[in-house]
């Protein structure tokens, strides 16, 4: 029987499982593919006790021999019969760079395991080492030829709730402006409706769709997966510094998930390296929470950028495309979120309702788009808030100590169809050091094409906020709500070739400072000189 029927073969190594052995063997045969051979004694005694483990796949668990074909032997089983699978208590699992890829679809408990995953010499970058997938099936989604943006409901019956992802080829949007400068992404969204087609608007349609290339429908799990536990250690590549991503991680293709208490820590970083795309990463997904975990910061490397420029390389342990109703709630990394050495944490594109809440992180980010985001409860270090988008970004009860209260992303647009709302919080400019701050950052020239009009939040409301500037400049004038987004645009001769749309409305409520100075508008008062701002 080929397991994993939830994934492409380009995801991960085919598995073939059989019963006639005496005794339960695997190996691998010279095109790669998983043979797994359980006897039916075993079989019996894994169905009675309800799990399965590393160990009865051959697993030594000694930190020093290669375990990834037991680990994914075990798992290939466990998928098939319904079972979940455990590790060996404190058992040290060795994981080197065999292109070899776990596919887990049944609750998993690491327990107090320790896995080694050793990326010095890797047959692929790009495969994870676990890949979390579900045992149904995707299929293309015929009849639906256009979509509106906040549209209710698709012409279509499904089999049950699916996560619908759509694709125009011949629209571009994001076409990316600076050192890392590109042509665009195709428009795409991803969003939930249920079995009569009607769309869960917590999660809408951001897009008009005029024609449609491609349309998919991806049924939900109803069943929760909970993956729990496990200290996982990876010894960094050693490759140049180049646009190379690793991704030997966990990778999540499945909605309805559930990871608990799970720790990732780094080793072998030296003067260079290939940036990683994600320890975590989340990808066509829904409903899916991460508690009680501790990650890890990846050391910042440096290459030659699209414009031809030296650039810092973006490097993550967090990571998530087309994610739905994503959560990070009691979670941590375990370098300071306040050393510049360090890039931030997560990086996203394309989600929706993204939170986080009671969490110490170095930096939220989402680069195309999110629509709607929490953070709650939290502390953000460095690299702070950045952020472009639509809906309501809400930030409240946590303290930030970025360069900006909250930075709208410039190689974007610094754009945000929607409105801010921050309540309660403390705002730390650059974590200290003196500077004139600002608490909302960004730029554009209204010169770039970006693919979509860009917006500064229609509305935003600040309540309740601390500005700790008690270490600012000379001749420091007080914290602006916005940073100069146009340094050019100082009087009506300016010539905008793309319209950029200011905020409407600021209402300011409780907004004190450290220095005593007072909130003012802006360096460039005219670009915001229609913005109105209420203090109560």
């Amino acid at each position: 029987m080929a397991q994993g029927q939830g994934s492409s073969l380009s995801e991960q190594s085919a598995v073939v499982i059989t019963s006639t052995n005496q005794k339960t063997e695997v190996s691998s045969d010279n095109n790669g593919v998983l043979r797994v051979n359980v006897s039916p004694k075993d079989a019996r005694t894994f169905k009675k006790r309800g799990w399965v483990r590393y160990s009865d796949f051959g697993a030594r668990g000694d930190g020093k021999i290669d375990d990834i074909d037991a680990i994914a032997a075990a798992h290939a089983y466990a998928n098939q019969q319904g079972l979940p699978v455990k590790a060996d208590k404190d058992a040290t699992y060795y994981i080197g760079g065999k292109e070899r890829t776990a596919a887990i679809q049944t609750d998993t408990d690491f327990g107090t395991a320790a896995l080694i995953i050793d990326d010095t010499e890797v047959e692929n970058r790009n495969a994870p080492v676990f890949l979390v997938s579900s045992s149904l099936q995707s299929f293309p989604l015929k009849g639906v030829h256009s979509l509106k943006r906040n549209q209710e409901r698709i012409d279509a019956t499904l089999p049950g709730p699916c996560l619908i992802t759509v694709t125009d080829a011949n629209v571009k949007r994001y076409i990316r402006y600076g050192l890392n400068q590109n042509n665009g992404a195709s428009q795409t969204d991803i969003f939930i409706v249920d079995k009569n087609g009607k769309v869960d608007m917590d999660a809408p349609i951001i897009w008009d769709f005029d024609q449609i290339t491609e349309i998919s429908a991806l049924p939900i799990d109803e069943k929760p997966l909970t993956i729990k536990g496990g200290k996982f250690m990876t010894i960094a590549n050693k490759a140049e510094s180049k646009y190379t991503y690793y991704s030997r991680n966990i990778t999540v293709k499945r909605s309805n998930v559930l990871i608990d208490r799970l720790e990732h820590r780094i080793t072998g970083e030296g003067d260079h390296g290939a940036p990683y795309g994600g320890f975590l990463g989340f990808r066509d997904c829904a409903n899916v929470t991460v508690k009680n975990t501790v990650l890890t910061g990846h050391k910042t490397y440096s290459t030659i950028g699209a414009a031809g420029k030296p650039v810092s390389m973006g490097t993550y342990d967090l990571s998530a495309t087309r994610a739905l109703n994503l959560s990070f709630i009691d979670c941590r990394q375990t370098n300071d979120i306040n050393d510049r050495t360090y890039w931030g944490i997560l990086g996203s594109s394309f989600c929706k309702n993204i939170l986080y809440d009671r969490c110490t992180f170095s930096r939220f980010d989402a680069h195309m788009g999110v629509a709607n985001a929490t953070i709650r409860n939290s502390t953000l270090g460095h690299m702070g808030i950045n952020a472009i988008g639509s809906g309501t970004f809400l930030v409240e009860n946590s303290t930030i100590r970025g360069g900006t209260l909250i930075n709208l992303r410039s190689d974007y647009g610094s754009t945000w169809q929607g409105e801010f709302i921050v309540r309660n919080c403390t705002f730390v400019p650059s974590g200290g050091r003196p500077v004139s701050a600002s608490l909302i950052g960004g730029s554009n020239s209204s010169q770039h094409d970006f693919g979509y009009t860009a917006y500064m939040p229609e509305k935003i409301l600040i309540e309740n906020l601390k500005i700790d500037d008690s270490n600012h400049p000379e001749n420091y004038q007080g914290p602006a709500i916005f940073a100069n987004f146009n340094p050019q645009m100082t009087d009506e001769s300016y010539q905008e070739k793309f319209p950029y749309v200011i905020t409407k409305e600021v209402i300011l409520k409780n907004v004190t400072t450290a220095s005593g100075k007072p909130l003012r508008i802006s360096d460039n008062p005219f670009m915001f000189r229609n913005v109105k701002v209420a203090t109560q």
